[in-house]
């Protein structure tokens, strides 16, 4: 027997944080989503510096090099987010 749950769709997406993931310019040519800023700034990355995002995942990078990686779950997210929008701006295809 097959049970349906009935959800209060509008209660759901009332709920949703859609602001934490809209690209925000930078100043320097970047967007980076409100999230992915404040995750920066946790761990003192100066992307406001940077002038692409290759620059961002270098610095990301030299901090994967300095702490234990497993206690780094939300920049690997970042990381993974930025690589893959650097990957679909900067490839041609």
């Amino acid at each position: 027997m097959l049970i349906v749950k009935e959800y209060d769709i509008p209660s759901i997406v009332s709920e949703l944080d859609f602001s934490s993931y809209q690209l925000i310019s930078c100043g320097n040519g970047l967007l980076l989503t409100r999230m992915e800023k404040q995750i920066l700034d946790k761990y003192h990355i100066s992307y406001q510096s940077c002038c692409n995002l290759k620059e961002v995942l270098y610095r990301i990078d030299e901090v994967f090099s300095m702490e234990e990686a497993s206690s780094l779950e939300d920049l690997d997210m970042v990381s993974a987010s930025i690589a893959e929008r650097d990957y679909y701006q900067n490839t041609n295809k």
